[in-house]
This record gives structure tokens, sequence and C-alpha cells, in this order.
């Protein structure tokens, strides 16, 4: 550069200082028609004027005292206006955009003003290429310094930002409740970047009914709010209210169509869905709401709600990264209230299932007294498998039973519901409790192949034991269940006050879970005094994290050998006692007290495998039945007898024996040692025989076969009738 050009140069700044301030403001103007959307922002509209002035005065100083371009560094206000685009989210283009056009502006006033300085072409050509050297050179350095500057900013930022990311994970979908989860959104919201925050659902994503929500039409109702202010002065609508989002509003598109909107408001044109009312219009007035983001709660393609941040107090309006930011939190939480409603909707439906599955109200049985309770898990797994059962059997005897499937959810409910079915339908056919775990052992195989792959493998535990209150005999096997724990009342001989009723839990060979197979079942027989108490459970009553599965049965024994006499009221101890909380599993329980069938009510008669005896069959009823007062069924009970002891004669082994039993019904069982099932099967015309089991089957109320190890036993029930001798003696 010669010393002309210099010298030129240095005139041009001196002549050009005074007027810096029509130079800025002619940037500034080039700045709003060429970026007008960084005028939005009120602290960057404001700082911008301080920036341009900086970079002229700067400009200048370097042209009048020929500063060396290593020693220029970048204005203040323009690291200070990096800084806030950075905090509002634009582009680095830009800011590298505002540069090139503050360069460019620059570089056309000062060919305006070189004109009228000097004539000579070859002097205005050199300042002017000397100018545009060091314009590039000064742009490069001060924006190396403001793009810097940008990304610290912008660093810290987005730090910031994924620690409030962070945050919200961890705050937001603690519980799978609903209303809990909109409300640690709203938390959230107002801690970090909002005054006001309400989250709306759709009314259709509490329905129960298992259909999706639909965003139309957009009936929502309020269930979190949260506000700087105390009382939300700032919420028009309350907590549990419902609304309706007129159609054609913001609020309505934002939620039919998945897409977040950002809204700038004054205090003179508050929209109508946002002051619903005059009062609430003047009392956002007087807070000065000016800003708003509108964020619909989508989950797997499904709308569910909306959530509405509102800024009054915090002077800078929303921008695109506040947008980002909310709609990353919300998008979140929205999954969480999606799976809280799911969680919700498949508990309630699992239960309902369960429950209907199980005995609301247990027959009276003449056997035992009974009382029984189901609790459902309280955590979020969700309803298991647990259940119980009393099937009343043949011989007054009665069935007791208790399982668990393993696993949560409909699923877990829906096998419960085919096992208790399965082991209705074996003890139906009066199976010993080691057949019968083996029969339904095989069914849970069974059910593993018809299963998906991809399925949760099926699985369960199962105790099942039958009472005969005539022998007092209690049998039971487990299929890797929890043994039961047995009362025993006091003897006739102990001082009052001097004893406890004894409390043990049986020793019973426990085979494996149903599903595993490989080892087989066996089954436990031991006597009851009559009165004793049989407590069978699920595991979820005794295990706790807080407490071992030894004190926990030390506990239900205490209980139990301070058992009041309801049986109802033992229950309610016993689950207040060992379950102070929701259980963590489901529990299932049954409480059975046993009673004894009087002798007088019971009688047999060994009979030899002849013909012959069947006289005698029928006379030994006719005096027993006139000994119970019940002569109006001599009749039917001689006939029905007559042919199951020519059927045990002609087609069983010998011993034969009579057994009949008067309870609520009265009961008729013949028993040999063939273990050959008899069947029902027509008689052809000219057939002498073939009859007897129809006729059987005809007169009887209920009739069957029984297997045990002796044999088989068959068996035929008769109603008595109306005004009958019912005094059991038991």
């Amino acid at each position: 550069m010669g010393p002309d050009t210099r010298a030129f140069l240095d005139g041009l700044a001196q002549e050009l200082e005074p007027r810096a301030d029509q130079f800025v403001d002619a940037v500034l103007q080039r700045l709003r028609r060429e970026l007008p959307e960084l005028w939005q922002y009120e602290d960057i509209a404001a700082l911008a004027p301080v920036a341009v002035s900086e970079h002229v005065t700067a400009v200048l100083d370097v042209l009048e005292h020929r500063i060396d371009m290593a020693d220029v560094t970048t204005p203040p206000a323009g690291i200070e206006f990096a800084c806030r685009l950075a905090e509002h989210g634009v582009q680095i283009s830009v800011l590298l955009r505002v540069y090139r056009l503050v360069h460019a502006g620059l570089l056309r006033l000062f060919l305006e003003e070189t004109a009228p300085l000097t004539a000579a072409p070859e002097l205005i050509n050199a300042a002017t290429i000397t100018f545009s050297m060091m314009g590039f050179e000064y742009v490069d350095r001060t924006a190396e310094g403001a793009v810097a500057a940008y990304q610290r900013e912008r660093d810290r930022w987005l730090q910031r930002r994924l620690i409030m990311i962070n945050e919200a994970s961890t705050r937001i979908g603690t519980t799978l409740d609903t209303v809990r989860t909109a409300q640690e959104l709203a938390d959230v919201g107002t801690d970090h970047f909002a005054d006001l925050v309400t989250v709306d659902l759709l009314d259709s994503a509490f329905q129960e009914d298992g259909m999706e929500p639909a965003a139309a039409p957009s009936v929502v109702r309020r269930v979190a709010q949260q506000s700087v202010s105390d009382g939300c002065p700032d919420s028009a609508v309350g907590t549990g209210q419902t609304q309706v989002y007129p159609e054609e509003s913001e609020p309505a598109r934002a939620l039919a169509t998945g897409q977040p909107l950002r809204h700038r408001v004054t205090a003179s044109d508050l929209p109508t869905w946002l002051a619903a009312s005059a009062d609430h219009r003047r009392a956002l007035q007087t807070l000065g709401v000016h800003s708003v983001l509108l964020v619909p709660l989508w989950a797997r393609g499904i709308p569910l709600g909306l959530a509405q941040f509102l800024r009054h107090q915090a002077a800078d309006p929303f921008d695109d990264e506040d947008l980002l930011l909310a709609q990353e939190i919300a998008s979140r939480a929205a999954v969480y209230i999606d799976n809280a409603r799911r969680y919700t909707h498949e508990r309630s439906t699992a239960l309902t299932l369960q429950r209907s599955l199980l005995q609301h109200q247990i027959p009276e049985q003449t056997a035992v007294e009974t009382a029984c309770r189901y609790l459902p898990c309280g955590s979020r797994a969700g309803v298991g498998g647990d259940w119980y059962d009393v099937i009343p059997l043949s011989g007054a005897r009665v069935a007791l039973v208790v399982g668990d499937v393993v696993g949560r959810g409909l699923h877990a409910s829906a096998t419960m519901g085919r096992l208790r079915t399965a082991v209705r339908a074996f003890a139906d056919i009066d199976l010993m409790p080691d057949d019968l775990l083996t029969h339904l052992n095989d069914v849970v195989i069974r059910l593993q192949r018809e299963e998906e792959r991809n399925a949760d493998e099926i699985s369960a535990t199962c105790l099942y034991a039958v009472y005969d209150p005539v022998s007092r005999l209690c049998s039971l096997a487990s299929a890797g269940h929890v043994p039961p724990a047995v009362v025993t009342p006091l003897t006739s001989g102990s001082r009052v006050g001097s004893a406890s009723p004894a409390v043990y839990f049986p020793e019973l060979p426990i085979g494996p879970p149903l599903g595993l197979g490989g080892l087989p079942f066996e089954t436990a027989q031991f006597e009851l005094p009559q009165g004793s108490l049989l407590a069978l459970y699920t595991d979820g009553l005794i295990e706790s994290r807080t407490r071992d599965v030894d004190a926990a049965l030390a506990v239900l024994a205490d209980i139990l050998a301070q058992a009041p006499a309801s049986l109802e009221d033992t229950c309610d101890e016993l689950l207040h006692a060992l379950l102070p909380t929701r259980p963590a599993d489901d529990v299932a329980l049954l409480l059975a007290r046993t009673r004894a069938l009087d002798a007088d009510h019971v009688a047999t008669l060994d009979l030899p495998s002849d013909p012959a005896v069947v006289a005698d069959a029928r006379k030994f009823i006719s005096d027993l039945l006139a000994a119970w007062r019940l002569e109006d069924m001599a009749f039917t009970t001689e006939l029905m007898v007559s042919e199951l002891v020519t059927n045990a004669i002609r087609y069983g082994k010998a011993p034969i024996k009579l057994r009949m039993i008067l309870q609520s019904t009265l009961t008729c069982e013949v028993s040999d040692a063939s273990s050959t099932a008899p069947h029902l099967r027509r008689a052809q015309v000219f057939d002498e025989g073939g009859r007897g089991l129809l006729l059987v089957a005809a007169l009887a109320h209920h009739w069957g076969t029984r297997h045990n190890r002796e044999g088989k036993v068959i068996w035929a029930e008769q109603l008595l009738p109306a005004g009958g001798n019912l005094e059991l003696g038991l």
C-alpha cells in the first residue's frame, strides 16, 4: 500500500468518524430487512445497535490509527451478541451472515464516500482494494472470537438442557399413576423454564373399555397444573375439571396434528382459548402473560392430551430451543402417561378377570367351615395368578386348593383360570392328590407347547388337599407350593389356660412346580382332630423384602394359635399383621376348620361276592332309613343299592362294601377291589342286562366313580326331601 493510499484512508477515517451513527443506522436497517426473525427477541434487538456501533468504531480506529490486525479483538458487545444468539438457539450461520452483512454495508458506504474526496480512479481503486482486504481480515478475526463465544455458550446451554432432560427423566414417571405422572411434568416445567404449566388429557384416555383415545372431539380433563404463583391464579380451569377446545383453535389443532406451537401474545389480543372468561382475561393481563407453548402429548402414534407452558414473570419469550426442550420433556412424559394408562387398564382387566374366576361366596360345606381372602399386589408388576378353591367331593369329602401362576398380568390371570378349571375337572373324577397334580402337570406342559415361541414360559405351584369328615383323614400333595399351617385344638384333658392350640407345619414331600416334569408327586396323609384349623396360602403372604420367611411363619403361627372363633376375623388379623402395607406379590389365603361326621350318620355293611346278599343289602337299607326317619326314600334307595351291589358282584372283585352317609344329602357307596370303571350303555330290546346304571343315573341327583389304592367306589347321591332329617350331628 503506497503512501498516497495510506494518507487517503487516514483522511477518510477522520472524515467519517463524526458520521458513525449514520453508518450504524444504515447497517441496522439492512439487518432488519435481511434478518427480521432476530428482532422478535427483545434482548437481541436491544443489543444489536451497541454491537454494530462498536464494530463501526473499531473499523474506523483501524483505518485512522493504523492498528495492526494481529491486535484486533472482537468487541465486547459482539461477544455478548453471539452469546445471546446461542441462548436463543439461533443457528451459527445466522451469526456469520450478520458479520457478512455488516461488512458489506460498510464497504458500500465506504465506496459512496470516496467519490467526493478524489477524482483519481487509481487512488479510489487502490483504497477500495486496501479497505476490502482489511475488512475481510477484520471480519475473520472478530468472527472467530464471536464463533468461539457462541460455541462456548451453546455448549453450556446444551449441557444445561441435558441436565434438565436427565432430571426430567428421573422425576417424571416414578409411578404407574397417570395423574401423578402428569403432575410431575408440570412440576419440572415450572422449576426450569415456565411460570405456569397445565396438563390436559383427553377424557377418552380414562375410559377402561380398551379403546384408544381419540383427538376429536377435544374434550379434555385438567389432570395437573403448577404455577410459580400460589393458587394458580393464571389458570382458569381447576384440576379435575373438563373443557372442550374450540374447533379450529390452536390447542385443538396442536392436539389433532401432533405438532407443537409457539405463540407471542399481548395484553390487548389474548386469544379466546387462553382467556376463557372476562375475569381470567383481566388476571392474565395483570400478570403480563406474553408467551405460550402448546405441546401435544402423543405416544405410540396416539393422542393423549396437551401440555401448555406459559411465561409472565420471565422477561424473555419462549424461543425455538425452549420449544424443543418442552417437546423433549413432554414426549417422555407422554410415554410414561401412556404406560400408566395401559398398566391401569391391564391391571383393572386382569383384576376383574381374576376376581370373576375366583369363588365370591364359597358354598356351605358339611366337612369344613371356610373363609378366604385374595389381595392383588401393590407393585407395578401387575396382577398375578394366585387362586384358591373349595370343591365338594363325593362321600361328604371336600378338596381345598391354593395355587400360584408364575408371571403377572392378563396372561397370568387367564392361565390361572385354565388351571383352576382343570383342577375342578380332575377333582370331579375323584383323583388322588398326587394323580391330580400329575395330570395337571401334563396340562401345563401341553400349554407350554401351544404358547408362542417368544411368550413367557408357563409355570405354577399348587397345593391340593382332600379332607374326609368320616375318617378325619387329610390327604394332600404339593407341586412346589409352601406347606399349610395346621392348628390342632386343645384336648379335653388340658387345663384351662395352661396351653394354646398346637400349630405346626407338616412335613410333606414337595414335588417340582407344574410345568417342569421329571419328578413324581407324592400324597401325604395325616389324621386331624375335629375342630382343627388348616391355613393354606400363597408365598406372597410370608415373603417380604423387610422380613425373612422364618419370622413371617412365626407371626403366622402366633396369630393362628390365638385365633378367634370367627375365621373371617382370623383372616383379617393375618393380613393386618403380615401385610401392613400393600403386598409386593399377590396373596391368596384359605382357612378351613374341620368337622367330623357323627358315627350315627355313617353305616357300613361288608358283603360277600354272592348274588344272594342283594336281599340282605335291601333289608339293611330299609332298616337304616327307618332309623334315620327317611322312609319315603326307601324304595328308590333300595333299587339303586340293589343295582350297584349286583354290578359289583357281577363285574367287580371282593371285598365288597356298602356304605351309607347322611349329611346334607343321602349318599350310597359301593366299593370293590376292581379298578375297572363302569360306563353307561344303551341296552337293546332283548338284552337281559345293561340297564342298572341307567336306573341309577335316572334316580340319583348325582353319581360317579372314584378310584383309590384298593380299587374303586361307585357312589350315588340323593337330595333329602323337604323337611327331612337335617340334624347331622356335626
